[in-house]
């Protein structure tokens, strides 16, 4: 395992962790991730390894987007991406301010599921984003129907902006700034 870009210590679930992501290696993990019934918003249902292999190389390719694997106790538990959104997603679909950073997170599937697992990583993911100085808002652009993301984006401190269009989905773009989600999980 390559050493952690970033570490928080949940107060109740212990450590987790994220590092970039190897598209090769990681690939087959994805797979079962991405594929899963639960993964439904994330659009590879049908996916094979070597097209999940082929996506995350593109991203690891694309100067404005990033994929990192999330560990929870020292094991993979999760997947996060980070964007630039005016060039990366939402571009003319929203107005982009200096400092918006983009994210897609998705937790693995959970044989016997933890309580606040997901809120635990959404925080993590959170907390590795506005540890750069240059963030100052997240931006996220979930799909309508994903009510269980909209509730925990709300916990984290989101404000939605609003319904978007996107070409392959209605999305429900909403914002975070640094001081909404401090004032959200302090």
């Amino acid at each position: 395992m390559t050493v952690a870009i970033h570490r928080r210590q949940d107060p109740r679930l212990g450590e987790f962790g994220l590092r970039p992501l190897d598209p090769d290696v990681d690939a087959a993990l994805l797979h079962g991730w991405v594929t899963h019934p639960k993964a439904v918003f994330w659009m590879m249902q049908d996916a094979d390894v070597a097209r999940v292999a082929a996506e995350y190389r593109r991203i690891a390719a694309h100067p404005h987007h990033d994929a990192y694997l999330g560990f929870w106790q020292g094991r993979p538990a999760f997947l996060a991406e980070r964007y630039d959104p005016a060039e990366v997603e939402l571009v003319g679909l929203y107005d982009p301010v200096e400092g918006d950073v983009g994210m897609h997170f998705l937790c693995a599937p959970a044989e016997a599921p933890v309580h606040g697992f997901t809120l635990a990583v959404l925080t993590t993911v959170l907390d590795w984003l506005f540890a750069d100085p240059a963030t100052r808002r997240v931006v996220v652009e979930p799909d309508v129907r994903n009510t269980a993301v909209h509730a925990l984006n709300a916990a984290v401190g989101f404000t939605v902006v609003g319904p978007i269009a996107k070409p392959e989905k209605t999305a429900l773009l909403s914002v975070c700034t640094r001081a909404q989600f401090l004032a959200a999980t302090r």
